[in-house]
């Protein structure tokens, strides 16, 4: 209960981190440092505000569709399984009975998946009365963020100002590029596989796009969860639409790899791909889809301590 009182409060922290850069380069161009700040805020709330307002219908919609097909879903993939059960029986037991656990393992890994993206959702749904204050938390931190700059340093030790400020700006030049970056090719893919999915006629596709884009935050492993959704109601309509769908997630694959990132992101963390891909797994297996998420930010934030108290001890 805490714990979801001070949901908001990170949320909106988190917000003012993402937004404040932004307010800084219009202050600097000259824009008195109130209007950069009104200026800033209308721009993102009022985005997200007529976003959510022109496509919260059709996302319903679908969401109560997806809802009433699900029974059709189930019931094709059930077709699925006994049509593979009867085409395996006249294989050899070790070969037959390695198809059916893989079979099992997969409803499994599906059945988790499922039911904690079901408690995401209902857990967003519930909280949305506290998250409605989260605007106006993120104005009041915006105006007043050199006075709780100063309030935080007032109540530090004096002797950790110029080491905790070397140690925030490196956290901030590093992660703090990448988690922009990254927010923004998020978009980018999001809107890209929405339009994609809607061009090929695939159901739901405001839906399965919003996922895909939210997936895509998690490096390397992020499109193919959320292409995973998207794949099995293709299934369930024809062969040729699944192909479709993974050749979609193969051009936005090579489009953010390729392009975007790089160009976006760039090398910011500076985290060579078998440390990031080892903080994935760890946080896959203690903290589910939350641990992927907060995975290499985590990383970030170790490497950078690591390299200061390194840099801290040869100097004493």
């Amino acid at each position: 209960m805490f714990l979801k009182a001070l949901l908001p409060f990170f949320i909106a922290a988190f917000i003012t981190y993402l937004l404040h850069p932004l307010i800084e380069k219009t202050h600097d161009k000259g824009v008195p440092r109130p209007l950069a700040i009104l200026l800033i805020y209308i721009i993102f709330f009022g985005g997200i505000g007529f976003g959510a307002y022109k496509s919260y219908p059709i996302f319903v919609e679908q969401v109560k569709d997806l809802n009433e097909q699900l029974p059709h879903f189930t019931n094709t993939y059930r077709h699925w399984v006994e049509s593979i059960h009867d085409r395996t029986t006249s294989l050899p037991n070790g070969v037959h009975e390695k198809i059916e656990g893989s079979i099992d393992d997969v409803e499994a890994t599906l059945n988790v998946w499922l039911t904690k993206v079901a408690e995401g959702l209902k857990s967003l749904i519930t909280s949305f009365l506290i998250l409605i204050i989260i605007p106006f938390i993120v104005f009041y931190m915006l105006k007043d963020f050199s006075s709780i700059k100063k309030a935080t340093a007032y109540v530090t030790p004096k002797k950790w100002h110029k080491p905790g400020e070397r140690f925030l700006s490196d956290v901030n030049e590093s992660l703090g590029n990448y988690i922009r970056g990254q927010f923004f090719v998020c978009l980018i893919i999001g809107v890209i596989a929405t339009a994609a999915l809607w061009f090929f006629h695939v159901p739901y596709a405001l839906l399965l796009g919003f996922i895909i884009g939210v997936t895509n935050i998690i490096p390397y492993f992020g499109p193919i969860i959320g292409a995973v959704p998207a794949a099995i109601i293709a299934a369930t309509i024809s062969i040729k639409l699944v192909i479709t769908i993974v050749i979609i997630i193969f051009v936005l694959q090579f489009l953010e790899g390729n392009v975007l990132s790089p160009l976006i992101v760039g090398k910011s963390l500076h985290i060579h791909p078998l440390f990031i891909m080892l903080a994935l797994l760890l946080g896959g297996e203690f903290g589910g889809v939350l641990g992927l998420i907060l995975a290499v930010p985590i990383l970030a934030v170790i490497k950078i301590s690591i390299l200061h108290i390194r840099s801290y001890t040869l100097k004493h």
